[in-house]
């Protein structure tokens, strides 16, 4: 009996490590897929936003609050495709939910207008900055939004903040303050003028951008966790919001432009890849969120910072990178390891002191 018992044992114990080794290379398999489509999304909305913005064409530039517009329309279509999945592609079962959710909880549903009008303003003010600052400079600017979220997150859901997280933001600072640190430039003054006033003006826009994301995204993680509700469901309500203020800014705004050619005036596929990738980028990071932890996505934020810079330099050819501005990235790359990393406490040690002195006796 002893011997079939220890056979059995053994057996189970087999299959247990096999099952471990193949589930192992399969996770990390996950894990490496989702850094790369961290990557790729990060790095190409950012240059091919760039890209359109200052590309030369013949006709009038696309409308960026028509981009807006069209990217929030894209997403409440793939939101509704997505709940529609969740509910067995029942068509009936998901005009339930949507009324349900949507129309019968109208207290709920207006909560999110708030949210939705400052994610559209954001949406607007990154097409500002991409059109008066280069992608690097972009990338490693707009990482101040881990420090608007962080103390949104410390005033308004009450967290608390380590060490290592304090200073970080200190990191992070210092290295946005050197990335926009000026160069001594020489050239035309009329040129060096009008350069100064258009990084002024990209500047504001991403500090701007910055503070209506962090805020935005933490009153938006406040909901979702007052609420039991999907998070497509919710995407679709921002979306509804989106558009109308999209809509109505859009009018405000260039009215008269589209009122004389339309509102997908100059759009081309370059416009298009633009709105997908804004559209459906967010959705495409909420899922692969799932299988990144904060290293992975401290690791996709350093090579997006990366590739944009090399990209930038090389294909762009509308960034001179300085000494002062790889110092600042360097500053800006750390502290977003820095940020996510979280000490070991000192109670796993004692456990794992404790369970192998029990197993050694």
């Amino acid at each position: 009996m002893a011997d079939k018992t220890d056979s059995s044992g053994s057996c189970d114990r087999l299959m247990s490590s096999s099952t471990m080794v193949v589930s192992l290379p399969q996770s990390s398999r996950l894990k490496y897929m989702s850094l790369g489509v961290l990557v790729l999304q990060t790095t190409s909305l950012v240059l091919t936003m760039r890209y359109s913005r200052t590309l030369k064409e013949d006709g009038p530039r696309y409308l960026a609050s028509s981009a807006v517009v069209s990217a929030e329309v894209l997403k409440i279509l793939a939101c509704t495709v997505l709940v529609f999945m969740e509910n067995n592609f029942s068509l009936r079962a998901m005009n339930q939910l949507l009324k349900e959710e949507i129309m019968n909880k109208p207290v709920e549903t207006m909560k999110l207008a708030i949210p939705a009008g400052i994610y559209t303003l954001q949406n607007n003010l990154l097409y500002v900055a991409l059109s008066n600052l280069d992608a690097a400079t972009y990338q490693v600017t707009y990482q101040l939004k881990i420090l608007t979220t962080a103390l949104f997150s410390v005033s308004m859901l009450g967290r608390r903040l380590g060490l290592y997280q304090w200073l970080s933001l200190l990191l992070l600072m210092a290295g946005v303050t050197l990335v926009q640190w000026p160069t001594d430039s020489r050239g035309d003054s009329e040129k060096k003028l009008a350069s100064a006033g258009s990084q002024f003006v990209g500047l504001m826009a991403v500090l701007m951008a910055c503070v209506s994301s962090g805020f935005a995204g933490v009153y938006f993680e406040k909901i979702l966790k007052e609420t039991k509700q999907s998070v497509w469901v919710r995407n679709i309500q921002l979306g509804l919001f989106g558009f109308v203020f999209g809509f109505v800014g859009m009018m405000v705004y260039d009215g008269q432009r589209v009122r004389q050619s339309g509102m997908f005036q100059g759009y081309s596929t370059i416009t298009c890849t633009v709105v997908v990738l804004q559209a459906l980028g967010g959705l495409v990071v909420a899922v692969v969120i799932k299988y990144a932890d904060n290293i992975l996505k401290g690791f996709a934020t350093s090579l997006s910072i990366i590739l944009s810079t090399l990209i930038s330099y090389f294909l762009l050819k509308d960034f001179n990178p300085t000494g002062i501005f790889f110092l600042g990235a360097v500053l800006v790359i750390a502290a977003t390891f820095l940020y996510s990393y979280e000490p070991k406490p000192a109670s796993d040690s004692v456990i794992k002191t404790e369970t192998s002195v029990n197993s050694a006796t």
